[in-house]
C-alpha cells in the first residue's frame, strides 16, 4: 500500500469516525481520490453519479419499497401477524414465534431489514412485553428477527449484487429460502426454551373454526408472496416485473378488498416511497464513486493477488471474509458495503472455485447481521426508539440471537449444500 492509499484509507475512517454520514463519506473520498490522485476530470465523477443510477435494476428496488409501504399503511401487516400467531401462539413463546414467522411473511414481501423492523417489530415489542414476556428477550428476539427480510426473497441487496456480478436475479432469490428457514427455526427452538425455563402459561390452542377464519381473513395476504414466487418461477413475468404486480396487487387488495387504504392515502404512500427510494439511490451513488477510484487504481486486482499468495484453502479464506464482512457490517449498511466489496471479492471467487451464488447470500447474511450490531447498527436505534432503551440495552438483548444467526452463518459457509439446492433444483448445474 503506498502513501496515497494509505492517505485515501485515512481520509475515508476519519469521516467515518467524525460521525459523516457513510453515503457522503464514501462520495467524498472517491472523489478525492479521483480527481487529486488519479488526475480524472472533475466532469467525469457527474457522469459516474448518473451511471450508478441510471440501472434498469433499481426500479425493482422502488417497488418493493413502495409495496412494503403499502402494506404497513393498509392492514396486510396485521393480518399478517395474526396469521402467524393462530400458527404458533399457543406454544410456549408463541407469541415470540408468532413475530419471527412475521417477520419471515413480511421479508418475502418487502425485501428490506429496515422495513421489516418498523412493520413488525414495532407492533409486536409493545405486545410480547404486554403479554408478560421479558422486555430484554422481547427487544431482541423483534430486533434481530426482521434480518429475514434481506435473506428470504426478493431482497434489495441481493438485487444489487446480481446487477454487479450478473447472476441470474432468480437463483439468487432462491438461494435464501432455506437459510431464512433455518433462522426461523432456531430462534424459534431458543423462544420456546427460553419461555418453557421460564414457566410462562401458554394460551390455549385455537379451535379449528377459529383457526379457518383467521387464515380466510388473511387469505388476500398470503396470496401476495405466492403470486410473487409463483410468477417469477412458473415464467409468466421476470423478477423484475414482479415488483411491480405485487404493487397493483396490494394496491388493489388495500384499496378495494379490506379498504383499510383510503384513496386520500395513495399520495402519501407513494411520495413516502419515492423519499426512501431517493436515500436508496443517494447511498448507490456516493459508494460508485469510491468504487471508481478502487476499479482506477486496481486495488481489487491487488487484493486478489495478496489472497491468493496467502490464502492456500477456500475455507480458510471464506472464514477471514466472514470476519471480515461482519466487521464492515458494523459500520456501513448493506447497499454501500454490497456495491463496494463486491467487485472487490468476485476476482478472488474464481481462483478459489467460489460459486458466486452462494458467496452472494453469505455476503447478505454477513451484512444483514451488520443491522443488529453496534455501533451503526440501524435496527438497534429503531428498536431502542420503540422500547425507550438505550444502545447498550438493545446491543446486549440481541447477543443470543445473534450468536444464533452466526452460528448458522458459519455453518452455510462450510456448507454450501443448503443455500445452493434449490438453484440446482431449478437451473441445474
Amino acid at each position: 500500500m503506498d502513501n496515497a492509499q494509505i492517505m485515501i484509507v485515512a481520509l475515508l475512517l476519519g469521516c467515518m469516525g467524525a460521525t459523516v454520514p457513510v453515503f457522503i463519506a464514501l462520495f467524498f473520498t472517491g472523489l478525492v481520490g479521483l480527481t487529486y490522485i488519479v488526475g480524472v476530470d472533475p466532469m467525469i465523477v457527474v457522469e459516474i453519479l448518473y451511471r450508478s443510477m441510471d440501472k434498469f435494476a433499481l426500479i425493482v428496488v422502488l417497488f418493493f419499497v413502495l409495496c412494503g409501504n403499502i402494506m404497513t399503511t393498509g392492514s396486510i401487516v396485521d393480518k399478517l401477524i395474526k396469521t402467524a400467531n393462530v400458527l404458533v401462539g399457543f406454544l410456549p413463546g408463541g407469541l415470540a414465534m408468532a413475530g419471527i414467522l412475521a417477520c419471515g411473511f413480511f421479508g418475502a414481501i418487502s425485501g428490506s431489514t429496515v422495513a421489516t423492523v418498523v412493520a413488525i417489530g414495532g407492533f409486536m415489542i409493545p405486545a410480547l412485553i404486554e403479554h408478560g414476556y421479558d422486555e430484554r428477550f422481547s427487544v431482541g428476539v423483534m430486533t434481530t428477527a426482521p434480518i429475514l427480510g434481506v435473506i428470504i426473497p426478493p431482497s434489495i441487496s441481493m438485487i444489487l449484487y446480481a446487477m454487479i456480478s450478473n447472476d441470474s436475479l432468480e437463483a439468487l432469490f432462491l438461494t435464501g429460502f432455506i437459510p431464512g428457514l433455518l433462522i426461523i427455526v432456531f430462534m424459534s427452538l431458543y423462544a420456546w426454551l427460553f419461555c418453557r425455563s421460564r414457566g410462562m402459561e401458554r394460551r390455549a390452542r385455537p379451535q379449528l373454526k377459529e383457526a379457518v377464519a383467521v387464515i380466510r381473513e388473511s387469505m388476500w395476504a398470503l396470496l401476495l408472496p405466492v403470486i410473487i414466487f409463483g410468477g417469477i418461477y412458473s415464467g409468466v413475468f421476470t423478477a423484475n416485473e414482479a415488483a411491480i404486480v405485487a404493487c397493483v396487487y396490494a394496491f388493489i387488495v388495500e384499496i378495494a378488498i379490506h379498504r383499510d387504504m383510503k384513496l386520500g392515502e395513495i399520495k402519501k404512500v407513494v411520495v413516502s416511497s419515492a423519499v426512501t427510494s431517493a436515500t436508496l439511490l443517494v447511498i448507490v451513488a456516493g459508494a460508485s464513486v469510491f468504487g471508481e477510484y478502487l476499479t482506477f487504481e486496481q486495488i481489487p486486482e491487488q487484493i486478489a493477488e495478496a489472497a491468493v499468495s496467502n490464502f492456500h484453502s477456500p475455507w480458510a479464506f471464506m472464514l477471514v471474509v466472514d470476519i471480515l464482512l461482519l466487521f464492515v457490517g458494523m459500520f456501513m449498511d448493506i447497499i454501500s458495503a454490497t456495491i463496494i466489496l463486491t467487485p472487490i471479492f468476485l476476482p478472488l471467487l474464481a481462483e478459489f472455485n467460489i460459486n458466486t451464488l452462494h458467496f452472494g447470500l453469505l455476503m447478505t447474511l454477513n451484512l444483514g447481521i451488520g443491522y443488529c450490531t453496534p455501533p451503526l447498527g440501524v435496527s438497534l436505534f429503531i428498536s431502542g426508539a420503540v422500547a425507550n432503551r438505550n444502545m447498550l440495552y438493545v446491543a446486549r438483548a440481541v447477543m443470543p440471537f445473534l450468536l444464533i444467526q452466526i452460528a448458522i452463518l458459519l455453518l452455510l459457509t462450510f456448507w454450501p449444500e443448503p443455500v445452493l439446492l434449490l438453484p440446482r433444483l431449478f437451473y441445474g448445474g
